[in-house]
């Protein structure tokens, strides 16, 4: 039987698994001179580790479960694949939890991943390069790019290929799902509190100033490429109908009240809507209309690329650091 079909010599063959809160996904790929990438393998899984971390603080046996099978599965792909580098990263909900640490340790044991719980700070600076990979580097339009997770959200503004700015907000699908929205369908009022606690998380984390320099968005993630493809009435799903997909705000809108209209067994036969993420989805479109209405942007283009290729071109040297801007000045005693 042939074995795997090596990189070419000039390439690096990377596979990424990203734990995170609320899905499993793994990237296989090969990444060439100037950070150009030749994907093999794609895949996606709705594993909800983050499932009660909110309020427990722990990650619960079943969840972990979950995403372990999940892990059975990539570890036989990454293997066919033979990679020359092998990496997991985790976010916000094994960040979150008190046996965090434990289960890093798990998956770097179990699976042989060079395994990872990244800060926010690197979260933000991957998602960017991700999502700005294929963009021209002298572009210097100031740009937004929003990762809503299920555990934490990132916004992070930066041109070019360089994050300038960015913040790690707590709040995700999951978590405010958990938190607000018990009714099914969900109420006025549920959702009305939703999107007041999205919003004061932005006001109190995002400088006005801040919020009123980008003049561009690029949503990556589950809530973003779901509004897409429902717009679209994609079924199968297509990543390349989506990827570059443009939504304005009143289409945001619009496919809100339709989905926070239905009960959780029809939203799941929504065309475009992955079963699996209609138990979220009205929290992450009622947070994607907060982002856009706080930074006064009239929609976003919709992309595949994210913390994955991010984490990819990372491993095999590409991608710049993040530029932090130097903290206030600490106020005199006194003053």
């Amino acid at each position: 039987m042939p074995g795997p079909e090596p990189p070419p010599s000039d390439h690096t063959r990377v596979a990424v698994v990203d734990i995170g809160t609320n899905s499993t996904r793994l990237l296989i790929a090969d990444v060439g001179p100037e950070g150009r990438i030749r994907e093999l393998r794609r895949h996606s899984g709705v594993t909800r580790l983050g499932e009660g971390v909110d309020h427990d603080r722990r990650l619960k046996d079943a969840a972990i479960d979950r995403v372990c099978r999940a892990l059975d599965e990539y570890s036989k792909l990454i293997a066919a694949e033979a990679p020359d580098l092998a990496t997991a990263v985790m976010t916000s909900a094994v960040r979150d939890a008190a046996n965090g640490p434990e289960f890093a340790a798990l998956v770097a044991e179990r699976y042989g991943l060079d395994a990872h719980l990244i800060p926010g700070e690197d979260e933000a600076r991957l998602t960017f390069l991700g999502a700005t990979s294929e963009r021209d580097p002298d572009h210097r339009a100031a740009t937004l790019v929003l990762d809503i997770g299920g555990g934490s959200t990132e916004l992070i503004r930066g041109s070019g290929r360089e994050a300038i700015f960015h913040v790690s907000l707590q709040a995700g699908v999951v978590r405010q799902t958990e938190r607000h929205l018990t009714s099914d369908p969900p109420t006025r009022t549920e959702l009305t509190r939703l999107r007041a606690d999205v919003r004061a998380l932005i006001e109190r984390h995002v400088p006005a100033a801040e919020r009123r320099l980008p003049c561009q968005a690029i949503a990556v993630a589950g809530t973003a490429t779901s509004c897409a493809a429902i717009d679209q009435g994609l079924h199968p799903y297509d990543s390349a109908r989506v990827h570059g997909y443009h939504l304005d705000l009143t289409t945001c809108r619009l496919i809100l009240a339709r989905l926070a209209g239905l009960p959780l067994a029809e939203r799941r036969r929504v065309r475009g809507l992955h079963p699996d993420r209609a138990p979220t989805i009205i929290a992450g479109v009622a947070m994607l209309i907060e982002i856009l209405e706080a930074f006064d942007l009239p929609g976003f283009e919709t992309s595949e690329h994210d913390l994955l290729r991010g984490v990819a071109l990372d491993r095999a040297g590409f991608g710049p650091p993040v530029r932090t801007p130097p903290a206030p000045p600490v106020p005199a005693p006194g003053h």
